[in-house]
């Protein structure tokens, strides 16, 4: 039995009718593409015996109608994936702020907004790891707002011991904080492992599930295992 909801003239024809309901929309993948092409394909085939009695002007108006129209549609669903992506993608890199623009950066950011505030001095490196690791973020991530500060500008007096300091907002309430370096998991932090934590907070919508960490322990040990094993 054909699937109504495959995209054939046939089915619009049942469509307009009535005879079959309207096709459910859904967001475009490379099989899809793949079917559709195949599906004209087999269109074609179908029309064999019908093909040898058509003169070469009918046949190339008939091959040019229906590339336009697999064209036509992939077009379409490609520009509303687009559209989609750009309404998500309003940031794309790191702001700089101070705190009189805290409230409008981070407390007002808007609704189903996530902000990423890091405060950090300029005399602490692990402070400058956490703002690099952040450049790479911010454009793989466009949707989120990733901010930064120099702490004593936000919050007067910030004992340094608590930098850095993260903290993560959603819709201007604070959810989750990663306080100093221990929180952090220390000065030798990889970009992949502050990617993974940023999206454990649902800040980012991060591909890592699996805390790099731990595999990096495993690894660790097995080598030490096998250091321990050449001594002998």
């Amino acid at each position: 039995m054909q699937d109504p909801n495959e995209d054939t003239e046939w089915n619009d024809v049942l469509r307009a009718k009535g005879i079959i309901p309207p096709k459910k929309e859904k967001e475009i993948t490379e099989d899809d593409i793949i079917g559709m092409i195949e599906n004209t394909i087999e269109q074609r085939q179908n029309q064999n015996k019908d093909l040898s009695k058509m003169g070469l002007d009918e046949l190339d108006e008939l091959e040019d109608s229906e590339d336009e129209a697999v064209l036509l549609e992939y077009r379409k669903k490609r520009i509303a994936e687009m559209q989609a992506l750009a309404q998500g993608a309003k940031f794309g890199s790191v702001i700089e702020i101070s705190g009189q623009d805290y409230v409008d950066e981070v407390a007002k950011a808007g609704s189903g907004i996530y902000v990423v505030l890091h405060l950090y001095s300029r005399g602490v490196p692990f402070c400058s790891l956490i703002n690099q690791h952040m450049s790479q973020l911010a454009p793989m991530f466009p949707a989120t707002k990733f901010v930064r500060a120099i702490a004593t500008t936000c919050i007067p007096n910030y004992p340094e011991r608590n930098l850095p300091t993260i903290f993560v907002y959603f819709e201007g309430q604070l959810k989750k904080q990663f306080v100093g370096q221990i929180e952090l998991g220390g000065p030798n932090l990889t970009c992949e492992e502050l990617e993974y934590m940023l999206g454990q907070t649902k800040a980012i919508e991060s591909s890592i599930t699996e805390d790099p960490r731990k595999a990096k322990a495993v690894k660790d040990k097995m080598f030490a295992d096998l250091t321990d094993s050449n001594d002998w």
